[in-house]
């Protein structure tokens, strides 16, 4: 994998546990946690959110193995769950569940869609791309685990679409929703005719010309150039 991400951690005691405890820690700058999974008890950490909040923003923290430093001990863990403040940009709670080497993980990792603006249903045919789906969970050893997988939509032309099934999944990499049956093999892109909606409309001339008629205030009567307006006044 291309990026390493690393983070370090400090134990909560037990006066540092519980929702108030948690407001407490979150306007201190903190971010309550818990690392949970791999066959050990859960631990109860936090994280600091000024260093954590740059490695949210990279769309491979999200599918990625990651290393947390706790106590002078090196775990290896996913982001399971991530709750954010519903009007703030700040992080309120984290769940990270520890990985073993010899234990399948399930992971949503995003799809990198290819080749959309030279496909013939696009460039040849003036169509346009729909993403049904935008990200897939996967299974495999956390060895294997991607950080995207990429859809190519090179040969898609007009009401073509790619299914899961059509999705190329690195080796030792399988899609979960395909192990429930044909019922589950999902659209992910598919190549449609442009919709009126999204059509723009055609400017020409004699549009603009309607339009500037349109946009003038009617001339009261008498108002015209060429009419004589001293009639009535012949007394």
């Amino acid at each position: 994998m291309s990026v390493d991400f690393t983070l370090s951690a400090e134990l909560r005691n037990e006066n540092e546990l519980g929702k108030g405890a948690s407001r407490r820690l979150r306007s201190m700058g903190k971010i309550p946690a818990v690392i949970y999974g791999g066959g050990e008890d859960p631990v109860s950490v936090t994280f600091d959110h000024d260093k954590l909040i740059h490695s949210l923003d990279q769309e491979a923290f999200y599918s990625h193995i990651l290393t947390v430093d706790v106590a002078g001990k090196s775990q290896r863990a996913i982001l399971r769950g991530l709750q954010r403040h519903p009007c703030k940009p700040t992080v309120l709670h984290m769940d990270l569940l520890r990985v073993r080497e010899d234990t399948a993980i399930n992971v949503h990792v995003p799809l990198h869609f290819l080749n959309e603006d030279t496909c013939p249903g696009v460039k040849l045919e003036g169509g346009v791309i729909s993403h049904n789906i935008v990200e897939i969970e996967i299974s495999c050893l956390p060895k294997d685990l991607p950080e995207f997988i990429e859809v190519d939509t090179a040969l898609l032309k007009i009401n073509d679409s790619l299914h899961l099934s059509d999705i190329k999944v690195p080796d030792g990499v399988t899609i979960v929703e395909l192990a429930y049956g044909e019922g589950h093999d999902h659209v992910v892109v598919s190549v449609h005719v442009k919709r009126a909606a999204e059509v723009e409309p055609e400017i020409t001339e004699e549009v603009v010309e309607g339009e500037a008629a349109e946009g003038e205030e009617p001339k009261a009567v008498g108002d015209d150039k060429g009419e004589d307006k001293s009639s009535g006044d012949d007394s």
